[in-house]
């Protein structure tokens, strides 16, 4: 599978500006986690664009992603991606899956994470990542009214899952985003 594939399945099932631009970020995270790691980019960054491709279909934890595995296996997704895909989620005892590697640790690590610096570069008044770094992004998970919908457990459990300190987690993300930040709308308002 290769990244014009992903994509291409990804745009098939997800409508919304924002969901794209989230396996985007998603995507650059699990991009530079695979290169750390002396991994196989390419699937890594599948995975990350892939992950909550059937969200808009399925937003809810008795169906996603598992009535989406079933659709990647049809489009010809190989199974450590499709596991991956699975091993996002935080209830993997109600999926039947375990984190057997550092790619399906990865995904379950960066996938709110990404989503939340997202969040806290959009509220800067630059509206970018620049201007983010760990303390702003710890600050903001404090805040229990910012971007509510984000599980803080799985942000600080992703790093223990992960075998990583939370603030290089953090500083990690952070980075790993920084050269798809004009896709992803957090390259300033300039």
């Amino acid at each position: 599978m290769n990244r014009d594939e992903a994509w291409e399945i990804l745009c098939k099932y997800t409508k919304t500006e924002g969901m794209r631009k989230h396996g985007l970020a998603v995507e650059a995270a699990m991009r530079a986690y695979a290169r750390k790691y002396g991994e196989d980019e390419e699937m890594w960054g599948c995975v990350g664009l892939l992950h909550d491709f059937d969200y808009e279909m399925h937003p809810n934890a008795e169906e996603h992603p598992k009535k989406g595995a079933p659709i990647l296996r049809e489009h010809g997704v190989p199974e450590e991606i499709v596991h991956a895909v699975l091993c996002h989620a935080f209830y993997l005892e109600d999926l039947d899956v375990t984190r057997e590697n550092n790619m399906d640790r990865a995904i379950f690590a960066v996938d709110e994470l990404a989503g939340f610096i997202t969040a806290v570069a959009l509220v800067r008044p630059s509206k970018s990542i620049e201007e983010v770094d760990v303390a702003a992004v710890k600050k903001k998970m404090k805040d229990k009214g910012f971007a509510r919908s984000v599980r803080r457990e799985d942000i600080t459990g992703g790093a223990q899952v992960l075998g990583v300190d939370l603030d290089e987690h953090i500083a990690f993300v952070i980075e790993a985003l920084k050269p798809v930040a004009r896709e992803l709308g957090i390259a300033g308002a300039g």
